[in-house]
């Protein structure tokens, strides 16, 4: 199984590597969205710093969500989903393996999105411990969200607009605790960070449960 998922996991990369999506059009479309809230808050210190946690997250999903696109329409356009499948690849190997692959490019983007904070928003971080594990579990969390609905709505000619109206609703729980988290983390809360943090594990473990049982039934009906 580990295997498995490592190939399809390697697959998605080395075609992320060639066409670099994620560094040529998903990360500067993430960046623009900074400087457009920029201009909107009107470059007022103390309305960035304290919007700067929920726009990360934000950001992240936007990602995401084109991330997710993506991932299944490279399978769908020349039939490769039913190639996986038929060369023995169980379900449960290409879902975990497309989305460790959409968890690694979200991570590059989450990257350099708090690099755009940073520099745009002139942000301070108090608990960089904090800003890494949440950020990881909300990422992760995006990841296999963003591949449960990717593949339940590949082939679909409203996959453009159906993915973003199914997952947005899902991932607001990774939106509210990994925003709370980031304001204590920069300093604009005093709130419990860490508990928010645990929400965000939580969370993450009950999106792995649900891909380990839905897996078989949205790649065998995709």
């Amino acid at each position: 199984m580990w295997r498995e998922i490592w190939l399809v996991c390697r697959k998605d990369l080395t075609v992320e590597r060639r066409a670099r999506i994620t560094l040529i059009q998903i990360v500067p479309t993430v960046l623009l969205i900074l400087v457009v809230f920029a201009f909107a808050f009107d470059a007022n210190p103390s309305l960035l710093g304290a919007g700067a946690g929920g726009l990360f997250w934000v950001a992240v999903l936007f990602g995401g969500v084109l991330g997710a696109k993506r991932s299944f329409d490279i399978e769908d356009e020349g039939g490769n989903l039913d190639a996986l499948r038929l060369g023995g690849l169980v379900p449960a190997a290409i879902l975990w393996g497309k989305a460790a692959a959409l968890a690694i490019q979200l991570i590059v983007v989450a990257v350099f999105t708090a690099a755009g904070l940073l520099v745009l928003y002139s942000v301070t971080v108090d608990d960089w411990l904090l800003v890494i594990v949440a950020g990881l579990c909300g990422t992760a969390a995006f990841a296999i969200c963003g591949t449960l609905y990717g593949a339940m709505t590949v082939g679909l000619r409203s996959a453009d607009t159906l993915l973003p109206l199914l997952l947005i609703p899902v991932a607001a729980p990774v939106l509210l605790a990994g925003t709370r988290a980031f304001d204590v983390a920069l300093g604009t809360s005093a709130d419990q960070g860490w508990s928010w943090t645990a929400l965000l594990a939580v969370v993450l473990v009950t999106y792995i449960a649900v891909g380990w049982a839905a897996a078989g039934p949205l790649l065998e009906d995709a």
